[in-house]
């Protein structure tokens, strides 16, 4: 089963501006009670879209810089990248159907 890589400000261009596919970065915080109920649910999109969306995740209290960037003012936050844009945006934890159906969107299907 594959997990979201957890990547930082130093990797964050390569892994996810310059993705060859879309991009799903959640941005969360050990502390964050609605961040550690989502991470199971990013875990299984990860699986479910493995080879059609990336999934990463980003500690926002390790990398401050990059939530402030992305303008990430409340966590849980998703961020969906496509040709290193951000395409959509997803705050708060939600169900996995209404990610998947987000990602299944910017996949075209």
């Amino acid at each position: 089963m594959s997990q979201a890589m957890a990547i930082n400000q130093d990797n964050f261009e390569a892994e996810v501006i310059n993705s060859e596919i879309p991009v799903l970065v959640d941005f969360w915080a050990g502390w964050c009670m609605p961040c550690k109920m989502l991470a199971p649910v990013v875990d299984e999109l990860a699986s479910d879209f493995a080879g059609k969306v990336k999934v990463v995740k980003v500690d926002i209290d390790e990398n401050p810089g990059l939530a402030s960037a992305y303008n990430v003012r409340g966590i849980p936050t998703l961020l969906a990248f496509n040709k290193g844009q951000e395409v959509d945006r997803i705050v708060g934890a939600q169900p996995k159907a209404a990610i998947a159906e987000k990602l299944n969107g910017l996949l075209g299907a």
